[in-house]
């Protein structure tokens, strides 16, 4: 898949742990994992602005286009 999720990156960058995470978004932490490991079909803008808000970043931070 061309979109790559660098959201591993950015957690270990703030020091954060991924239920931590999960718990200030308000989604569990299966639905995180799932997003972490690009398995994810899509994402809410809602989601992904409380997640950019949390990890004090931009979407450009966690998400990247990669051409195949």
């Amino acid at each position: 898949m061309p979109i790559i999720v660098n959201l591993d990156i950015m957690l270990a960058k703030r020091g954060m742990k991924s239920n931590e995470l999960a718990q200030i978004v308000g989604i569990t932490t299966a639905n995180l994992s799932i997003l972490k490991t690009g398995k994810a079909k899509a994402i809410r803008f809602s989601t992904l602005e409380a997640i950019c808000k949390a990890l004090d970043c931009q979407p450009s931070d966690i998400l990247e286009y990669v051409e195949d």
